[in-house]
């Protein structure tokens, strides 16, 4: 019978799979055998399958390219097969626990992904340096946010509209990322993609400007991401 893991953080940053190169099985020459590591895809991850240790283990990763190094998930099996088979189990599971994990945003009425969530995105997309300064910024603001110029100036924008197709820019790609989905039983989720960077508070009078302000998930995640 196959059985399930997924690893906490504290676990991650190693790919054991790394250090292993033979096979602890003998050919007709006596000689060991190099060791053959299967390497697939599962929605966004990659999964690498083999005998290791005397154990059939399958083991899922970010896709490449991507600065995370950590395990993901990982299931053993009597098999190779059975132990990819968990693990893909074991990969709904935790996609599906995280998307009830999501809360909707009052102020916009979009469904936020989890910090971890975030975390995982903003280690696999890639960001120009002025999108960084700018989702740095607004991260630092907190809760008080930046009005449209202070955004701009933060990412070297002349522009606040260039600024705020750029920012459009980063919520799309996170948006892109989360919904690569895994399989079927996994409910489709809707990510909209400048509302889940963050939103503007609200003004009292017109002419004066609300500010950008950026979801705490995402907040938290930006101090956690590589």
């Amino acid at each position: 019978m196959s059985n399930h893991t997924t690893p906490n953080r504290s676990g991650a940053g190693r790919d054991l799979f790394k250090k292993i190169s033979k096979k602890p099985k003998a050919n007709n020459t006596g000689k060991k055998a190099p060791m053959s590591i299967r390497v697939g895809e599962y929605g966004r991850y990659q999964i690498k399958s083999g005998f290791v240790a005397g154990v059939y283990t399958a083991r899922a990763f970010a896709k490449p390219p991507t600065t995370s190094r950590g395990l993901i998930a990982e299931a053993t099996g009597k098999t190779e097969e059975a132990a990819i088979t968990a693990l893909y189990s074991a990969i709904d599971a935790r996609e599906f626990s995280r998307k009830k994990d999501r809360r909707t945003d009052s102020n916009t009425g979009t469904q936020l992904p989890t910090s971890d969530e975030y975390v995982e995105a903003l280690n696999t997309i890639k960001l120009t340096k002025p999108q960084r300064a700018m989702m740095m910024a607004l991260s630092l603001a907190k809760a008080d946010g930046l009005t449209e110029e202070r955004v701009a100036n933060a990412g070297s924008y002349r522009s606040t509209a260039t600024a705020k197709k750029a920012l459009e820019s980063v919520g799309r790609m996170i948006a892109g990322y989360l919904s690569a989905e895994t399989a079927s039983m996994v409910p489709s989720t809707s990510l909209d993609g400048v509302t889940l960077i963050g939103f503007w508070s609200n003004c009292a009078h017109e002419e004066m400007p609300g500010n950008w302000i950026m979801h705490p998930e995402l907040r938290a995640a930006i101090r956690i991401a590589n």
